[in-house]
């Protein structure tokens, strides 16, 4: 049976709306996406795939749910009036790809300065971490995380490839890093999304910290 379509803006998308623009404000303070970088994304619905989306060029810590988007799946507004993320596309490839329910993308200090100084290997890896546990599906410390470096690009075309190529390479990542440029995450909901995201920052930030005072102890 075809489902019917929706009409927008309906009571999910005000709700979503609403929590992105809670969750932009709250990623903001901690310094995660300062000025007006990242994005950050909710599906509406799956067929046809719609999806929330924070609009280019807002800073982050002042959005309004008013100013959030709902995009289709070949990332054109169907609800809004501001010009769409340029990395709308990203979003949805990992929500294909993933079957996420939302997608995070944050640039703070030590995503942003790990994917630089690990580009040469591809990669993170992050294990022996208790909080490793709060990511979906890992039950003990000894879990070993591989957070692949992507190559930036300004082809946003190009880079959707890459997040596919490399998200079938590595099918139990919980993010990805994009190569001076920062982090992706994603979870069913926009409450997993967050709290990967949270570990993942976390995770970063003592790896980088670590590798820091190792140097100085040198």
């Amino acid at each position: 049976m075809t489902q019917a379509p929706a009409h927008f803006p309906n009571s999910r998308f005000t709700e979503l709306a609403s929590r992105l623009a809670a969750t932009a404000k709250a990623l903001h303070a901690r310094g995660w996406l300062s000025g007006t970088s990242g994005n950050l994304s909710a599906v509406v619905q799956s067929e046809p795939l719609r999806l929330a989306m924070s609009p280019s060029g807002v800073d982050k810590g002042e959005l309004t749910a008013e100013q959030v988007l709902l995009v289709d799946e070949d990332a054109r507004v169907i609800n809004g009036s501001r010009k769409p993320s340029d990395e709308t596309l990203l979003h949805l490839e990992i929500v294909k790809q993933r079957r996420a329910g939302a997608v995070l993308h944050t640039h703070s200090i030590w995503n942003t300065i790990l994917s630089d100084l690990f580009a040469g290997e591809q990669g993170v890896a992050i294990e022996g971490y208790e909080m490793l546990k709060g990511l979906e599906g890992v039950r003990t410390h000894e879990h070993r995380e591989w957070l692949p470096i992507i190559g930036n690009s300004q082809n946003m075309s190009e880079l959707a490839a890459a997040i596919r190529a490399t998200l079938t390479e590595h099918p139990n990542a919980h993010g990805v890093l994009i190569h001076k440029h920062g982090l992706y995450s994603w979870g069913q909901d926009l409450g997993e999304a967050g709290r990967h995201i949270e570990i993942l920052e976390f995770l970063l930030e003592v790896r980088g910290r670590t590798l820091h005072l190792i140097r100085r102890g040198n």
